[in-house]
């Protein structure tokens, strides 16, 4: 048996919608530059795009967080395994994640680069599930809001895999 994946959101749509995405934060942030921050693995795809459409100046870095539990469930507790590597004081920063659910790991590390001194602090995601939120945060710009269905492609992955699909699958079955 092997995995079986169904678009759920296809490569026009997630396009256009970056457009859109980057058009609103050139606008917002005109005459300025933005400094963005790719949470890793999942939102390097979806940080690419939107990063090419924004029309201002972008600089970006990159950070990889993760929170421990039994697997299924986070425990709340954030591990930063790797930091940015510039500083963030003055700058508009904006985070850029692949999906939102829990809103753990996102409330801790906003609150860890608010203590930076950005001159603005936002959010994006590709995704959101808000019906998993157990942790409120201000999510500034939204691609798609989605139910809680396990989703992979345009970065997000199984096991690793189908990070590189151009598309949002519903993964529907997992082969053995």
């Amino acid at each position: 048996m092997s995995d079986k994946i169904s678009v759920m959101i296809p490569e026009e749509e997630i396009d256009k919608r970056v457009r859109e995405m980057a058009a609103q934060i050139s606008k917002e942030f005109e005459g300025e530059s933005v400094h963005l921050i790719c949470i890793l693995k999942g939102s390097v795809m979806f940080m690419a795009d939107l990063a090419k459409r924004i029309t201002i100046p972008v600089t970006m870095d990159f950070m990889k967080v993760s929170s421990y539990g039994d697997g299924t469930k986070s425990s709340g507790i954030v591990r930063i395994s790797k930091d940015t590597d510039e500083g963030l004081e003055g700058k508009n920063v904006i985070v850029i994640e692949d999906i939102i659910d829990s809103g753990r790991t996102l409330a801790y590390l906003l609150e860890v680069l608010a203590q930076r001194g950005p001159k603005s602090l936002k959010l994006c995601t590709l995704l959101d599930k808000p019906s998993r939120r157990v942790k409120e945060v201000p999510v500034d710009y939204t691609g798609f809001v989605i139910e809680d269905k396990f989703v992979v492609g345009y970065g997000l992955d199984y096991a690793q895999k189908y990070r590189n699909l151009p598309f949002i699958g519903l993964v529907e079955e997992l082969g053995e």
